[in-house]
Order: C-alpha cells, then sequence, then structure tokens
C-alpha cells in the first residue's frame, strides 16, 4: 500500500488570512491522523506565507505518523530541519518567489552541493528525499547523493491524464523501475487527485508515498475532510 502524506500548508494559508487561529492547525492534523492519513506534510518558505517556522516546531510535538517537511535547502531551512528532526525532509529546488514548487532538481550540476546537506541531514538520522522530474540521468544524478529517496514531481502526468493522455504515465513508470535498480526509495507528488491518483498508484512499482495537499483540501470542501482521506486510502489501497 502507498502511503498518503497529507500536505497542510493550505489550512496554515487560511488561518494566515484572517490571523488569529482559525482554522486551529494543530487541532486538524491530529484530525487528519485520526482519519487515516500516515503522515503530515509541511513546506515552510522563507516568507512564512502559509506555514510558520514555529509550526515545524508545534507540529513536531503532535504528529504521531511521520512529519515531512519540505523545502529549499538554504542556511534558515537546514537549521530548522536539523533543530526539529522530522522523519523525512524532502528538498525541492524552489525559488523565494515562487507560488508553488515547478521543478526538479538539475542533481548533475547541484550533486556536490546536495551530498553535502543530505550527508548533514542523515547524520542525525532523518530520512532524505530529492524532489526530481521523471529523468533518468536525474535519479541517477540523485544516487550520487547519498539521497535514501527521490520525490517524483507528477505535474506533467496530471496535465496529460487530465487532457485524455494515459500515456503520460510511462515516463513515470520507467523512472520507478529506475528508482528500484537504484534501490532508491520512491516518493510523488505534485498535482496528485482523487480523479488520478489511483491510475498514478497502480501504475508505478515500488511506490512508498504521496504527498498531497491542495487538491485534498479542494476536494475536503465539498465532501469533509474524513471523507475524502477515506477516498484516498481505499484509491491507494
Amino acid at each position: 500500500m502507498t502511503k498518503l502524506s497529507v500536505n497542510v500548508n493550505k489550512i496554515a494559508t487560511l488561518r494566515n488570512a484572517r490571523g488569529g487561529n482559525v482554522p486551529d492547525l494543530i487541532k486538524t492534523v491530529k484530525d487528519i491522523e485520526s482519519f487515516g492519513a500516515q503522515g503530515i506534510t509541511i513546506h515552510p518558505r522563507p516568507d512564512e506565507r502559509h506555514i510558520r517556522y514555529q509550526d515545524a516546531r508545534d507540529l513536531k510535538a503532535i504528529v504521531k505518523t511521520e512529519l515531512n517537511i519540505e523545502g529549499n535547502p538554504v542556511e534558515k531551512f537546514i537549521n530548522l530541519v536539523l533543530e526539529v528532526q522530522p522523519a523525512q525532509v524532502t528538498l525541492v529546488p524552489d525559488s523565494v518567489d515562487a507560488i508553488t514548487s515547478n521543478a526538479g532538481w538539475d542533481t548533475i550540476k547541484n550533486r556536490a552541493f546536495l551530498k553535502e546537506v543530505i550527508a548533514e541531514f542523515k547524520s542525525k538520522g532523518i530520512r532524505t528525499s530529492i524532489f526530481v522530474d521523471p529523468v533518468a540521468e536525474m535519479i541517477e544524478g540523485a544516487k550520487e547523493t547519498g539521497t535514501d529517496r527521490i520525490e517524483l514531481y507528477t505535474e506533467a502526468f496530471a496535465v496529460g491524464f487530465k487532457e485524455g493522455h494515459p500515456n503520460a504515465v510511462k515516463p513515470y513508470v520507467e523512472a520507478a523501475l529506475l528508482a528500484q535498480d537504484l534501490n532508491l526509495g520512491l516518493n510523488a507528488g505534485h498535482d496528485l487527485s482523487l480523479e488520478n491518483v489511483k491510475f498514478f498508484a497502480d501504475s508505478l512499482p515500488g511506490l512508498l508515498e504521496v504527498s498531497i495537499g491542495h487538491a485534498l483540501i479542494a476536494e475536503a470542501l465539498y465532501n469533509g475532510l474524513e471523507e475524502t482521506i477515506q477516498s484516498y486510502l481505499e484509491a491507494l489501497s
């Protein structure tokens, strides 16, 4: 079974829109776990426009499944991860002003940097993952950094699937097979939804975890959070 890690950035965005503590991020995360999710993902950015750095500290104390912290490993982010020591850190090469992640790492160009950062996280017992496109050279480059896992950037699949092109999953299947050959754990995320996640998960061998936030929270506006999480768990089983 592929694990579901729920990205709660959108909960924090809604809270921050009015100030105060509504919705309550901590309560929501507890509820998400009680509904069956197997992980919680957060992606703090330097401007703290949704998840705040203090949120990461607060969540560490209450998450009972697995806490995954995503982000660009600038100094502030590295220090936060070393302090909080989540179960997993996912390195994402997003720029400071990015609305959302929009590309995987060039693991060849950034190999030395990634290798250094990953070694530091792994020395603290933190599982590491690198956000990559489904490109063989980038996956092979990821292996050279010493990372435990890769996370496939799935926007291209989601767009192709919505346009009626099921073959859009083919590069991801090939990437999954290569990851297996290289003994790399496999995660995936970005634009996965109830519309496409079952087909995607059923197609990819060895898929360990998907991280889903925007679509899941949007779907929950209509179906409720508990029912939506249950639907994802059924699709991933």
